[in-house]
């Protein structure tokens, strides 16, 4: 949970937050999101959701897409000793991550936004807009 602001390094290095590194691990599989972020998966949460992707139809075209998305861009990263980790340069650039950076806990997963486009998705979510509609999502 919650929401972290930092700056990536020279080098593409982002510091991960010591009250999400606890719940990540010092190993995490990394890979393209929706919306325009990127999507941080601890180990076990990763072999959850790949699980979930395997069993999607091969015959399915949208399902054979879906899995390419995500499984293409995927790398496992890893925390160095200053809790940093480093997000190769396909997955900067499909985030459009340059300096200013934030992460965001959402439950399973991490998200890493570009700061303005995170500011950008946030001013548009819509509390009443959700609230309508969670009937619809079981809630």
């Amino acid at each position: 949970m919650g929401e972290y602001e930092h700056s990536l390094d020279v080098k593409g290095r982002l510091i991960m937050p010591a009250k999400l590194r606890q719940d990540i691990g010092d190993k995490f599989i990394l890979t393209k999101g929706l919306d325009g972020c990127l999507f941080a998966f601890s180990s076990p949460e990763w072999l959850n959701f790949e699980e979930k992707l395997k069993a999607l139809p091969l015959s399915d075209k949208n399902a054979r897409n879906f899995v390419r998305f995500f499984l293409s861009g995927a790398t496992e990263c890893e925390i160095d000793k200053q809790g940093r980790f480093l997000i190769p340069n396909n997955l900067r650039e499909a985030a459009k991550l340059e300096k200013e950076v934030v992460i965001i806990g959402v439950g399973t997963r991490l998200e890493i936004w570009n700061k303005q486009t995170w500011q950008t998705c946030d001013e548009a979510i819509s509390a009443d807009e959700i609230a309508e509609n969670m009937t619809m999502l079981g809630i």
